[in-house]
């Protein structure tokens, strides 16, 4: 089985760690389609970071609130896409006949900033 692996080495620039937490959706109670529908469904959330990255941070993504119904297969992706300095999109994909209600995702983005000392050479 094939994965990925990545490595980000910092030099001499400060690392910053950034966090949050967010909620994707709560369809149960108005009838979403991550509740009452079927098939490949997505939903996505922009994500702006407080401070921008000196470069593409690391994002790693958890399921923070998980409220799924467990007559049938739970199945689920989540991920950070289109990462870049200033944000990212959250996003949440299912399929087939899992149905979910509530979903919230955390987040933590590492990166290196920018220093008082760096200069922008033109």
């Amino acid at each position: 089985m094939c994965g990925f692996r990545a490595m980000k080495l910092f030099s001499s620039h400060p690392v910053a760690i950034q966090q949050g937490d967010e909620a994707m959706f709560s369809d149960f109670e108005n009838g979403g389609d991550m509740w009452t529908g079927s098939g490949s469904r997505e939903r996505r959330k922009p994500v702006l970071f407080e401070q921008t990255f000196r470069s593409t941070p690391v994002v790693m993504v958890t399921i923070s609130l998980w409220d799924v119904d467990t007559s049938a297969a739970v199945r689920a992706e989540v991920k950070a896409e289109n990462v870049t300095p200033e944000g990212f999109e959250l996003v949440f994909r299912t399929w087939a006949d899992t149905r979910v209600a509530r979903l919230r995702l955390g987040w933590t983005a590492i990166g290196d900033m920018r220093n008082e000392d760096d200069w922008d050479v033109i």
